[in-house]
């Protein structure tokens, strides 16, 4: 019979190490040096930290240094040449009675866009994943659409409806006996239009993010819901609403980081018009930096809404975050 090793006669026998300290084939095995993994990690990471360095970082910074300059056209070829204005960029920024209105519209924009889109968002996907049956796929694929059509295609979309002579709703309207008004020249009516434009647009990615957390809730949780007597109601608020938090968390902080940097659609429907009624900060800025070649000042803007989107996405972190353990 043959001889037992120490570990197999002894199982809490501790093992030795091997090495100088221990004879070897005995304990665990050597550990190689760390170093080498680390240079393997370098090497494999360089080519995305060189772009980020050159494409992000460095832009980054010297957008920050060029805000606190009056950097312009003129000082393209030679930057060095900028003067140093400190805090004035900043300071003029808050007696700018554009900027102060393009601040106003984006508010408005978020603070109307951004619920709109996450309800019908939760109720298309609650449709989706429960009500519809048939051609689910179909539905699916029709409202992620938008998400990824060309802004140009669906800006053509949307002055065919929104046209007041001879679009979808002028039509509709005047089979009614009604008059349909400008959507895009009105200043009652751009805004809201350019809103609903981006929600439809936008519906497509939080109804996915939500049809993931409707997918991950228990099925067994409804079910004891169900045998308690719970109506559809009670369900969704108790049961659904509190599950799907953190998924509403995330879709809410996307959907207002995107809509606090609205640029595409009043650069492709109204130009900011009617009398700035649709100007927001990104477009202000791009106004000013690629128009007017305030290089300077308009850094100073995207460093204002950067410090407006990071307040408010703390803010929804801190709002939402006790209810998502």
């Amino acid at each position: 019979m043959p001889l037992l090793t120490k570990a197999a006669a002894d199982p809490a026998a501790p093992l030795t190490k091997t090495g100088p300290d221990g004879p070897p084939g005995e304990g665990r095995r050597p550990r190689r040096p760390l170093g080498r993994h680390n240079l393997y990690g370098w090497l494999f990471s360089t080519p995305f930290l060189v772009l980020f360095a050159v494409f992000m970082a460095f832009p980054i910074v010297a957008t920050l240094l060029m805000s606190f300059t009056d950097f312009g056209a003129r000082h393209v070829t030679r930057p060095v040449e900028a003067q140093f204005v400190g805090l004035e960029n900043y300071t003029k920024l808050f007696e700018d009675d554009r900027f102060l209105k393009a601040l106003f519209n984006t508010a408005y924009f978020v603070v109307v866009g951004v619920p709109l889109t996450i309800l019908l968002g939760l109720l298309v996907a609650i449709l989706l994943n429960n009500g519809i049956d048939r051609a689910r796929t179909f539905f699916r694929v029709g409202f992620y659409a938008p998400v990824v059509t060309a802004i140009v295609a669906v800006a053509v979309v949307w002055r065919f409806v929104l046209d007041p002579s001879d679009g979808l709703i002028a039509g509709l309207a005047a089979e009614l006996g009604l008059t349909a008004p400008d959507f895009l020249g009105s200043e009652t009516w751009a805004m809201p239009s350019l809103i609903a434009m981006a929600v439809w647009r936008n519906l497509g990615t939080v109804m996915v993010l939500f049809i993931a957390g409707l997918q991950a809730i228990p099925a067994d949780v409804r079910e004891a819901a169900r045998l308690d007597g719970a109506g559809a109601w009670q369900e969704m608020r108790r049961i659904t609403v509190p599950l799907l938090r953190p998924t509403m968390l995330y879709a809410t902080v996307i959907t207002s980081i995107g809509y606090l940097n609205v640029f595409e659609e009043p650069f492709v429907m109204t130009q900011g018009g009617p009398s700035d009624a649709t100007l927001t900060v990104s477009l202000d800025m791009y106004r000013e930096g690629f128009n007017f070649f305030h290089m300077g000042y308009a850094s100073a803007m995207a460093y204002v809404l950067f410090v407006v989107i990071m307040g408010i996405t703390v803010l929804q972190l801190r709002l939402l975050k006790d209810n998502t353990r």
